[in-house]
């Protein structure tokens, strides 16, 4: 004689919380959310391609370096003269300064300092406006031309400057005679106003107003109750 056996569970059988099914897998519909994610990825929009990235960037250094010439132009116009007085000591001539406590060449890394964060501005604002989407490239592209641009403005200034020999030039204007002292950056952390000034204003721009990365759905298993649960 043997023992009854045990009936078996009945099928389907849930608690009374319910339970949830995950979806069977399979490959995605033409128009599901992987099909979207395809081409927008979760991290970020799609770029033009790092070639082209490289390009544009490539441009925007050399653009952004040309305006140096211009800032070169402001700097020798706006930056303060440096009056210099010369005279023969013991059949030598020396030059000084007419005003020993002046400030004209604080003043003329200040005028420098003043343009190049002017032009920083003005680049990474264009440079925005042009191309409303971020980048390493685009960044580094910014940056690298604005220090091109300081170099070019320093060397443009020195060059429309009055002449880098003061002692032919004293003696050219005579003694005792008042003259302008050659344009000079003492300064050098000056050239650096530039392309800290795009950097900074074009990452807050982009902060701002650049553009959205798309937030990820994530679609939601059906969400099965059990009889035990609808009968509560």
């Amino acid at each position: 004689m043997t023992a009854p056996l045990t009936p078996p569970p009945p099928p389907h059988e849930h608690s009374a919380q319910g339970s949830w099914q995950p979806p069977a897998a399979g490959p995605a519909a033409p128009g599901s959310q992987h099909a979207e994610y395809a081409g927008h990825g979760w991290y970020g929009q799609d770029g033009p391609g790092m070639k082209t990235e490289l390009r544009e960037a490539a441009v925007i250094a050399v653009a952004v370096a040309l305006g140096g010439a211009l800032l070169g132009v402001l700097w020798w116009w706006l930056a303060p003269h440096v009056p210099l007085v010369g005279d023969v000591v013991e059949k030598s001539w020396v030059v000084y300064l007419k005003d020993t406590e002046g400030e004209q060449a604080i003043g003329v890394d200040g005028t420098f300092t003043l343009l190049g964060l002017g032009f920083g501005a003005v680049s990474a604002l264009v440079v925005f406006l042009l191309r409303r989407r971020g980048g390493v490239p685009l960044v580094v592209g910014l940056a690298l031309g604005g220090l091109l641009g300081s170099l070019l403005a320093w060397r443009v200034g020195v060059w429309l400057g009055p002449a880098e020999d003061v002692i032919a030039h004293a003696r050219a204007v005579g003694r005792g005679v008042t003259f302008d002292a050659p344009l000079k950056l003492g300064a050098k952390g000056a050239l650096l106003a530039w392309p800290l000034a795009a950097l900074v204003l074009h990452l807050g721009l982009m902060a701002l107003f650049g553009p959205r990365d798309p937030e990820p759905e994530f679609a939601a298993g059906p969400y099965q109750e059990s009889p035990a649960a609808n009968g509560r």
